[in-house]
């Protein structure tokens, strides 16, 4: 089987909705109009699909560059030190999908979209407390190291923040 990247289409985001609840807490919980918004007011937000079936999402990724008015406390930390960066709001593989490959497609994607607009590098995080080692691992293969720590959600959430150089 093979996969492309295509763009989000609103038909999209219902799919899109359930795969990102079910991936809570390596992502959080979101509501219909909260999704909607989040990939309407993205930089860029690309849908992972198999080429025969490329009506299916089957992952997804949400991205903001510097200067976005976005809230998030996590885009806010690496706003702060950085103007030149695409942020990885979310990315989120299908359960059933996951380790075939999609990630690896969607950060292909992600880092051939931040060298074509000439940035400096790709910022992220991932979930420490509650942890989530599968997802650092694979960080680390890309070659993504962290360059701070963040406690959120009222102390609830640990995470790494990690940068990697287009």
């Amino acid at each position: 089987m093979t996969f492309s990247i295509r763009s989000l289409v609103p038909d999209d985001l219902p799919r899109l909705l359930a795969l990102n609840n079910a991936a809570v807490p390596a992502v959080n919980e979101l509501d219909a109009p909260a999704l909607a918004a989040l990939a309407e007011h993205s930089h860029l937000a690309v849908a992972v699909v198999a080429d025969d079936a490329p009506d299916v999402a089957l992952g997804f990724a949400i991205l903001f560059v510097a200067g976005a008015d976005y809230e998030s406390e996590n885009y806010r930390w690496f706003a702060s030190r950085s103007t030149d960066f695409l942020y990885v709001d979310r990315i989120v593989v299908a359960d059933g999908f996951r380790g075939q490959g999609l990630g690896q497609v969607l950060y292909d994607a992600i880092f051939g979209a931040a060298r074509r607009e000439l940035l400096a590098e790709v910022l992220c995080e991932v979930n420490l407390e509650p942890p989530n080692p599968g997802s650092l691992a694979f960080h680390d293969r890309l070659g993504f190291t962290e360059v701070g720590q963040l406690s959120t959600k009222g102390d609830t959430v640990v995470v790494s923040l990690l940068a990697a150089s287009v």
